[in-house]
């Protein structure tokens, strides 16, 4: 079981993260170190060349990053990105975006996490990322 709900993960949006829920995000699927998240589609999203911008996609994924260190270390507000990189593979189409991520590894102080966005509909990814969180030390496990 993962350590924090979607419930309590969409509650977290809408408390701490308010720019991810103006955006539409919404987490999907939650397991013990796996996420699903999704961004529904705008055209605000949209940069010159009419593809949707790598800001948006690197939101989406960060935002899976904390979803899925939460659902193995609970709700802990202060862990926070260390580190991202991010890999832009192919011009995402104009439809909504899912970002799948999973941890690498998860240690007492520190999680690596990665993920893959999608074009909804569409099997092959947009980007691919890799995050790394820092647990605080004083966390209830």
């Amino acid at each position: 079981m993962p350590k924090i709900t979607i419930e309590d993960f969409n509650q977290l949006l809408e408390s701490e993260m308010p720019w991810a829920l103006e955006a539409g995000m919404f987490l999907e699927k939650l397991g013990p170190g796996t996420a699903k998240i999704r961004i529904p589609y705008n055209e605000g999203m949209l940069r010159p060349g009419g593809t949707i911008s790598g800001p948006t996609m690197m939101m989406l994924a960060d935002a899976l990053m904390y979803a899925v260190v939460l659902s193995e270390i609970g709700k802990v507000a202060l862990a926070v990105t260390t580190s991202f990189n991010i890999n832009f593979l192919k011009k995402p189409r104009p439809a909504d975006l899912i970002a799948e991520g999973k941890t690498l590894k998860i240690g007492r102080r520190l999680a690596v996490v990665e993920v893959s966005i999608f074009s909804d509909g569409h099997l092959n990814p947009v980007a691919h990322a890799t995050g790394t969180y820092s647990i605080p030390p004083n966390r209830d496990t």
